[in-house]
């Protein structure tokens, strides 16, 4: 996604969920990351209480609200 902002559009409770998300934005061409901060998956626990962030660039952000349902 190169050296463009991204933005959150979406937290999830889990990784399942906000991969199911990303997925739903790419398959509608936008360009989705899940983020996480779980030490790179060496303490998946870390994230608890602050749940799994979708990330889009800036630009992309509202039409991947919409695509989401405005979940967050």
């Amino acid at each position: 996604m190169d050296d463009q902002k991204l933005v959150a559009v979406a937290t999830y409770p889990n990784k399942i969920d906000a991969e199911l998300a990303q997925g739903a934005l790419e398959a509608a061409d936008i360009d989705a990351l899940v983020s996480a901060d779980d030490a790179g998956g060496q303490q998946p626990g870390l994230w608890v209480g602050k749940g799994v962030r979708v990330l889009v660039r800036a630009e992309d952000a509202e039409r991947a609200k919409e695509i989401l349902g405005g979940s967050s």
